[in-house]
């Protein structure tokens, strides 16, 4: 039995690695591209029909209406009935940190201990990771690689979503610090197994959670104060790993982004902005938009978790999660919107805009929630997030509307001009098993 569990996990781990192994990064782009007769939408809000857009070495040259050329020389895309879009990015993601989530051995997301500030999720991105594909054929080119914990958690990375190694596929490394808010809630009474009845392993404890994620908060805030006077000095006779992480906090090359959700968490996460200037953004947010104002007072950004789930407090309106995004655009507030459901792996970041596009944003403040807003919070709005001359040719062609599931359907992908191979596990097995059955094509 040993024997036979052995050559099982030995053949589904050469299937694994054999998958795929024609998705290949592709070479830096040398011919000019030119995509015309397509609508248009920049990402920015604005939309133009008849357009062309023309990218060359890796740039965004032209991205207007139709020009009059014969486009000499260039490799022509007629995109017809078709429409443009900047590439999407991802807010926040695991990708590349785990494959399988029952498997152990392909998790590295995490390290042991509530300070890390010193870990770097980028060293530990896994560029060949299978998820990578079936995320680019939904319209995902870049994504913000997060590392989890269980409070100061370490760096994030913006990545590219074609590259051999980490180094290859790193936009701008290490640009937030992640905080995991404490609750600072009482958790509810679960009985025997939850610990609260009467001689019980907890009976004579009791714990006031707020008290505790306050005192966790102050301890937290000692260390930015012993970072910044660390700072202060221009030389140290030990170099502190810790403390040389936040650097990038104090003159905001860096963010510090904050998963809360509750109200009382945001207003804990707001006494960084005031106390020591930080960057800060909201990941969560769930009951941002009772606070948005607030927000907007302090510039403090919000990256909206997951849309498609019951609000947090049980008197919210049931439809709550989808009009938050609305209501922070009316307020002024920077926002993006992410997919953070495990099953989906952020696959579903287009259809949550979309829904938020049903209650009270446009179908352009949609799609800038997952382009442009997102590249404004991760700090790489200067190269992407929506299709303008100088920017990165990171471009998504779609057959419908990439917001609606009914008609997505994402044909051509370019990233930094290249035109990227499209093809993931789950097509392959499709095409497989059509040519076993002789069924009718289904992509």
């Amino acid at each position: 039995m040993k024997k036979l569990f052995i050559l099982t996990t030995l053949i589904v781990f050469v299937a694994s690695v054999q998958s795929q192994s024609n998705v290949l990064p592709t070479p830096p782009q040398e011919q000019t591209v030119v995509l015309y007769n397509g609508t248009l939408h920049k990402g920015n809000g604005e939309v133009i029909n008849n357009a062309v857009v023309i990218m060359e070495k890796g740039k965004i040259t032209y991205a207007g209406p139709m020009v009059a050329s014969d486009f000499k020389d260039a490799k022509v895309i007629d995109v017809a009935g078709k429409h443009i879009y900047p590439g999407l990015i991802l807010p926040l993601s695991s990708l590349g940190l785990i494959e399988t989530g029952a498997v152990r051995a392909s998790n590295d997301v995490r390290e042991i201990g509530d300070m890390n500030p010193d870990v770097r999720s980028i060293v530990a991105y896994n560029t060949d990771s299978k998820v990578i594909n079936t995320l680019r054929s939904n319209g995902i080119l870049m994504a913000n690689i997060v590392p989890q914990g269980s409070f100061l958690a370490g760096s994030s990375s913006v990545v590219q979503l074609d590259a051999w190694t980490w180094e290859d596929a790193s936009y701008k490394t290490d640009a937030g610090m992640h905080l995991y808010m404490p609750a600072m809630m009482p958790r509810p009474n679960f009985g025997r197994f939850g610990g609260g009845r009467p001689g019980g392993p907890n009976a004579g404890q009791e714990s006031d959670p707020v008290k505790e994620g306050l005192e966790q908060i102050e301890k937290l805030k000692s260390f930015f104060r012993e970072a910044k006077a660390y700072h202060a000095i221009t030389r140290h006779d030990e170099t502190n790993l810790m403390f040389e992480s936040v650097k990038g906090l104090y003159g905001k090359q860096q963010k510090l982004y904050v998963h809360a959700n509750t109200v009382k968490q945001m207003l804990v996460a707001l006494d960084f902005v005031k106390e020591f200037g930080f960057d800060v953004v909201i990941v969560g947010g769930s009951d941002s938009w009772q606070i948005a104002d607030l927000l907007k007072q302090n510039n403090v950004s919000v990256i909206l978790q997951q849309m498609h789930s019951l609000p947090t407090a049980t008197d919210d309106d049931v439809d709550q999660p989808y009009k938050t995004a609305a209501a922070l655009q009316k307020a002024g507030v920077l926002f993006s919107i992410s997919d953070d459901d495990n099953q989906t792996r952020g696959r579903n970041i287009a259809f949550n805009a979309g829904t938020a596009a049903t209650y009270g944003l446009t179908k352009e403040e949609a799609l800038a929630a997952i382009t442009l807003n997102v590249a404004k919070i991760t700090g790489v709005a200067d190269k992407t997030g929506s299709i303008e001359v100088g920017k990165d040719a990171n471009i998504i062609i779609s057959s419908g509307d990439i917001l609606d599931m009914r008609t997505s359907n994402v044909t051509d992908a370019f990233i930094q001009g290249r035109k990227i191979n499209l093809d993931d596990k789950q097509k392959q097995l499709n095409e497989r098993y059509e040519q076993k059955y002789k069924l009718k094509k289904g992509f």
